[in-house]
């Protein structure tokens, strides 16, 4: 019964980062399973990217009804954090170092605290305001950053996105999320698929649990946030990213 209460605890609070802020199940899952259940981090890994897929693509698609989505750059994103995952993931491997395994940890944190302290309050204008051919090459310069820290450091993808997208993309907090989810569903899906050949299938019950219930907070949480007022997601997305940031770097360097 404590094993199943975990698996639930885990994806609802995955589904809930991912549907209100894009985070990455990785960053919720994966310390739960490994710190209370004792799973094989490679194992633990590979369900939460499974686990990844479906709330990232229920939260895209609930975004995308809310014309909260910009496919068009999000797929010119998508292309480039893909190829350079695949380029950090090499030089990483030739670099002996985990200096900077609790990365994603400690930003959780500290972007949770920025949401609340410094809001989004960027509107679609800004974006509108950017010709096409500005837009195409800001998100291939994003894109290939994301994704050359996410391949060296691990771990991080979501939070990377969110940041980018409204720091240096100006995107409102609300299409912010919604692209990156839609980034997020394909490049958990290619993770899921490459950790499961490699590594093969993990717990079932253990996957099926966390998968379920990581849809069912993410899709909650997603119709939340597209009908809530900006101000309010982003101190709900402070609050969520905070709380779950808080939780795991007492897990990892306290308990």
């Amino acid at each position: 019964m404590f094993a199943y209460f975990i698996y639930i605890v885990a994806g609802m609070g995955a589904g809930i980062g991912t549907g209100l802020a894009g985070l990455s199940a990785a960053a919720v899952i994966s310390p739960m399973l490994i710190t209370y259940l004792g799973f094989d981090p490679y194992a633990a890994v590979g369900i939460s990217l499974a686990s990844d897929v479906l709330a990232s693509a229920i939260s895209a698609y609930t975004y995308g009804k809310h014309k909260n989505l910009d496919i068009k750059n999000g797929l010119v994103m998508l292309i480039t954090v893909l190829i350079f995952t695949l380029i950090g993931s090499y030089i990483a491997s030739l670099v002996p170092s985990g200096t900077m395994g609790g990365f994603s940890v400690v930003m959780t944190l500290l972007l949770g605290i920025k949401f609340i302290v410094r809001p989004v309050m960027t509107t679609k204008e800004a974006q509108a305001a950017k010709t096409q051919k500005q837009k195409t090459i800001q998100s291939l310069i994003c894109g290939c950053l994301i994704g050359f820290i996410c391949g060296f450091i691990g771990a991080g993808g979501g939070m990377m996105l969110l940041l980018i997208l409204t720091s240096v993309l100006q995107y409102e907090l609300k299409t912010a999320v919604g692209t990156s989810v839609f980034i997020m569903a394909f490049t958990a899906f290619t993770g899921a698929c490459s950790h499961f050949a490699l590594g093969g299938m993990p717990d079932m019950e253990a996957l099926i649990v966390c998968v379920v219930a990581t849809l069912v907070g993410a899709r909650v949480a997603a119709l939340f946030a597209n009908k809530a007022e900006p101000q309010t997601l982003n101190r709900a997305t402070g609050v969520v990213l905070t709380i779950l940031g808080a939780a795991m770097v007492l897990t990892k360097y306290v308990f």
